[in-house]
C-alpha cells in the first residue's frame, strides 16, 4: 500500500492529561453510533504491520461529536486497538492522539458481546488494513449491524472498513447492500503483488460484487468521493471521511426528526 503511512500507537502507557480537544464539548441528545474497529496488527500471520486508520476514527468521530451524538467502540475481541497511518503535523489528529480520555476508550473497546444493537442509530465501519481481519466474519458483529439495520439505521464504512459489510444479510438471507451501490478501497489502489495483498481474505469490491452488490468507484485518488444508498452510506478512501459522517447525520437526522 504505497499511499499508506504508518505511526503504530501503542495504547498502554500513559498518556498526557485530556485536552479540550475537538469534539468534546457538544451538548449529547442521546442517538448513539457504534464504532466498528479491528483487533488486528499484522496482516494475516505474516509480520507485516497493519492497523486502524487513525484519520478516519478521529474525523468522523469529531463530527458525531459536535452533533451531540454518543461514540461508542467495539473490536472482535475488546480491549486495546492498533492504530495506524498516523499524521502527527494534522491539528486534528494530533489534539485527538494526545487525549488521554479519547484514547482510553479506543484502549477500552467494547466486546461484542456488550452491546444493545437496539441502542444505535448507525455503525460505522473504519479502515486501514486491520479492517480487513477479524471484522466481516465475526457472527456477533454481523447480527449487531444487521439488527441496527433492520431497526432502520444507518450503515456506513470508508475506505478497507467496506470489507465488514461483506457478509450482513438480512432476515432472509440476502445482502443488505444487493441491488445497492457500495464504495470502498478499490484494488485499483492497492499492490496485488505485494506480500500484504496477498493476506487478504478476499477483494472487497469482488466479495460486493458477488453478493449482488453494485461496487462503483472513482479513478481518481483522494477526491472524497463517497455514496449513499438509501440507508447504506460509504465511502472510497480517507479523503471521504468527512462527508461519510456528515451525511450519516443527515440520514439520521431525517428519519428521527426532533
Amino acid at each position: 500500500m504505497n499511499r499508506h503511512r504508518f505511526l503504530v500507537a501503542i495504547l498502554g502507557g500513559s498518556l498526557l492529561p485530556g485536552l479540550s480537544g475537538p469534539g468534546f464539548a457538544a451538548p449529547q441528545h442521546g442517538s448513539k453510533i457504534l464504532f466498528i474497529t479491528s483487533n488486528q496488527h499484522t496482516y494475516g500471520n505474516t509480520k507485516l504491520n497493519t492497523a486502524n486508520h487513525f484519520a478516519e476514527i478521529v474525523v468522523a468521530y469529531d463530527i458525531f461529536k459536535k452533533h451531540g451524538y454518543v461514540v461508542d467502540f467495539v473490536s472482535p475481541s475488546g480491549g486495546a486497538i492498533p492504530l495506524g497511518y498516523i499524521e502527527t503535523s494534522n491539528k486534528i489528529q494530533k489534539e485527538f492522539l494526545y487525549n488521554a480520555d479519547f484514547m482510553s476508550l479506543l484502549k477500552n473497546t467494547l466486546k461484542p458481546e456488550q452491546i444493545r444493537a437496539a441502542d444505535y442509530k448507525a455503525v460505522y465501519y473504519s479502515g486501514g488494513g486491520a479492517a480487513m481481519f477479524g471484522v466481516a466474519d465475526n457472527p456477533v458483529l454481523q447480527n449487531i449491524a444487521v439488527t441496527v439495520y433492520e431497526n432502520g439505521g444507518i450503515i456506513s464504512a470508508v475506505c478497507h472498513g467496506t470489507a465488514g459489510l461483506v457478509h450482513l444479510k438480512n432476515s432472509n438471507g440476502k445482502a443488505i447492500f444487493s441491488n445497492r451501490k457500495v464504495t470502498g478501497f478499490p484494488d485499483i489502489f492497492e499492490d496485488t503483488k505485494a506480500p500484504y495483498y496477498k493476506t487478504f481474505p478476499f477483494s472487497i469490491g469482488n466479495e460486493i460484487s458477488k453478493h449482488g452488490g453494485n461496487f462503483v468507484y472513482s479513478q481518481k485518488w483522494g477526491d472524497s468521493f463517497y455514496v449513499v444508498d438509501d440507508t447504506i452510506i460509504t465511502g472510497q478512501d480517507p479523503s471521504s471521511t468527512a462527508a461519510v459522517a456528515e451525511q450519516v447525520i443527515k440520514a439520521i437526522e431525517a428519519r428521527n426528526p426532533r
